[in-house]
């Protein structure tokens, strides 16, 4: 069974930086394709990230430029390098990864941006 356990959320100020990190385990070799999500309250989950086996990675365009994806195949971790936070990155954030035709998910982790 694998098992995907996200850390490194909490309150940050206005303008500040965070890094979110996503461990893998289970009876898995190796990480398909990751991703983050995040949901705010009442509102959808969206994508936020993701990044393939080859670290090809995709930006929303609202993270565009602030935040940054990186994984690690071997320690089968991913992390999301969050800067310049703003109000608007209040959510929840959920690691993905899809392997082997299925779809997984972390429980979440919350990143509250407040001054």
């Amino acid at each position: 069974q694998v098992q995907l356990v996200e850390s490194g959320g909490g309150l940050v100020q206005p303008g500040g930086s965070l890094t979110l990190s996503c461990a893998a385990s289970g009876s898995i070799f190796t990480i398909g394709p990751m991703a983050w999500y995040r949901q705010a309250p009442g509102k959808e989950r969206d994508l936020v990230a993701s990044i393939s086996p080859s670290r090809s990675s995709k930006y929303s365009d609202s993270v565009r430029g602030r935040f940054v994806i990186s994984r690690d195949s071997a320690k089968k971790t991913v992390n999301l390098q969050m800067n310049s936070l703003t109000r608007d990155d209040t959510a929840v954030y959920y690691c993905n990864m899809a392997l082997n035709g299925r779809n997984y998910w972390g429980k979440g982790t919350l990143v509250t941006v407040s001054s």
